[in-house]
């Protein structure tokens, strides 16, 4: 895809924040925007950068996550496509308090904030929007702490295979592969876990005749004794 050529006011009109908004407001707040191609590694801010803007992943995936004073990488969050970040964050006129890479080839919308308040003061309704994704988020980032809390490392990584299976799905005996969307210590790191844990975890799955292994597709043979599996 030419970035020159992306349809920015018309790839806004079906995110949720700005979906409700005229063709002229939608034109406006476009004209705030950039796109942005980047390749797998690229950084796209670190900590103590200012945070002027947000960000929205059209395609590939980005990495937010923490470094430790000694260098250990701690992964917060993996954004997909149609998910934004940093919109908290942008608010608070403080710098940005994590890092961001681009963990594949991605395209990024970023939206300046000096947009997002000329449309604040134009419509409240458009903050009261806002505020539903933040707290969205808000809301998944405390489910994630509550679950690195209470449960295991087995019930993290069983919960994470699962992650898209709603419950009565759950009843099902139809077997189904997870591909999981980065490496394997990615992930783990988003668990709060290990490498060498998570794939210890994966080959006790798989020793069990739960799930099969080949590279980063997963197999969920049995989902209803997986899902059992990981609390007993």
């Amino acid at each position: 895809m030419n970035v020159a050529d992306f349809n920015i006011a018309g790839y806004l009109a079906v995110l949720p924040l700005f979906s409700d908004l005229s063709p002229a407001e939608l034109s406006r707040v476009a004209q705030g925007c950039q796109i942005r191609r980047l390749t797998r590694g690229d950084t796209i801010f670190r900590y103590g950068e200012p945070c002027e803007e947000f960000h929205v992943v059209v395609s590939g995936q980005v990495k937010l996550f923490a470094l430790s004073a000694a260098g250990q990488e701690k992964v917060i969050e993996l954004v997909s496509p149609g998910h934004s970040f940093a919109e908290a964050l942008m608010f608070t006129s403080k710098p940005y308090i994590l890092n961001a890479q681009a963990l594949a080839n991605t395209l990024l919308l970023t939206v300046s904030k000096q947009t997002m308040l000329v449309e604040i003061e134009r419509d409240p309704r458009f903050c009261l929007r806002l505020l539903a994704g933040i707290s969205r988020r808000l809301h998944g980032l405390v489910h994630d702490i509550e679950s690195g809390a209470l449960h295991s490392g087995m019930q993290r990584v069983i919960g994470y295979l699962l992650r898209d299976h709603q419950t009565d799905d759950r009843n099902s005996t139809a077997a189904f592969t997870v591909s999981l969307p980065v490496s394997k210590a990615t992930v783990a790191s988003r668990l709060s876990l290990t490498p060498e844990y998570f794939s210890k975890v994966l080959h006790e799955l798989e020793s069990e005749m739960l799930i099969e292994i080949d590279k980063r597709d997963i197999r969920i043979i049995d989902v209803q004794r997986l899902a059992s599996y990981g609390v007993r």
